[in-house]
């Protein structure tokens, strides 16, 4: 994970970006599960993909679902991974639509283990 990890107290509406991402990992097995949310409130999930043309995080995933919705900006995310980092693309497409926004890291329980400013 980037150097500017923070420890923070999550919100009731961040909690629920953790638990979306984790359904949306589960759900299709995937390796890893994101959510975001948009500045109305809105909430999207997605899981990573992995075919042979086409490879997104699950947190690109979510970003182009919430776009794709007409989102302007973004709130906060979440990812949920076996990985104790958060890969670059995801977090740059977060900083596209909103630079500092929180983005919570989650092992597969659920259990948040860092968060950085995207």
């Amino acid at each position: 994970m980037p150097d500017q990890t923070v420890a923070v107290e999550l919100s009731a509406e961040d909690t629920k970006l953790v638990t979306l991402a984790r359904h949306s990992r589960t759900r299709v097995g995937a390796a890893e599960g994101a959510a975001v949310r948009d500045q109305d409130g809105r909430t999207y999930a997605a899981a990573s993909v992995t075919l042979p043309h086409l490879t997104l995080s699950a947190l690109q995933g979510a970003v182009a679902q919430a776009v794709s919705a007409g989102a302007t900006k973004l709130e906060a995310a979440a990812v949920v991974t076996e990985s104790v980092t958060l890969e670059e693309a995801g977090l740059a497409a977060v900083r596209d639509l909103a630079a500092g926004a929180p983005v919570h890291l989650a092992g597969p329980s659920g259990a948040v283990t860092g968060t950085v400013g995207a």
